[in-house]
């Protein structure tokens, strides 16, 4: 045999316990989150709240309790989430919310809320629907309208 079969065998080798073992964390990752949605459903309650602010904030900025930030591992404290600033009842309160529906969160105005905790779930219109706010267009497809305007 080759030094060049041996060295591709190695190196098959190392790919197949790479990708075995890849497959049992992602396994085992999927039940935790199971397990979490599980536990954020159990504890929601929906709520009648006003949306004073919004934005993208780092932990430290938000303003959330500092038990959060105690119990947020060390790599994510630097990332930003969306967080969102509401009035409910005489409270106001810095809430997380999922980045599902933060785009669906509108500024000064009423909604009903599904919260659970201190992070948003849902998001429903009070008195009227949300407004979804149109997707941007990827650069080839605004290249294309570009394109097609200049023809005409």
């Amino acid at each position: 045999m080759s030094t060049f079969t041996i060295v591709m065998l190695v190196i098959l080798i190392v790919l197949i316990v790479a990708c075995v073992v890849l497959y049992f964390l992602g396994k085992r990752a999927e039940k935790k989150q199971a397990e979490q949605q599980e536990q954020l459903a159990a504890v929601a309650q929906t709520v009648s709240m006003l949306i004073i602010d919004k934005g993208h904030l780092r932990l430290k900025d938000a303003g959330l309790p500092p038990i959060v930030l105690e119990n947020t591992p060390k790599y994510l404290r630097r990332s930003k989430v969306p967080v969102v600033k509401a009035k409910i009842g005489p409270k106001i309160m810095t809430l997380m919310c999922d980045a599902d529906i933060y785009p669906l969160i509108p500024v000064k105005k009423e909604v009903k809320a599904t919260i659970s905790g201190i992070y948003i779930t849902a998001v429903k219109g009070l008195r009227s629907p949300l407004e979804t706010p149109q997707k941007k267009k990827g650069f080839f497809a605004r290249m294309r309208d570009k394109a097609k305007s200049a023809t005409k």
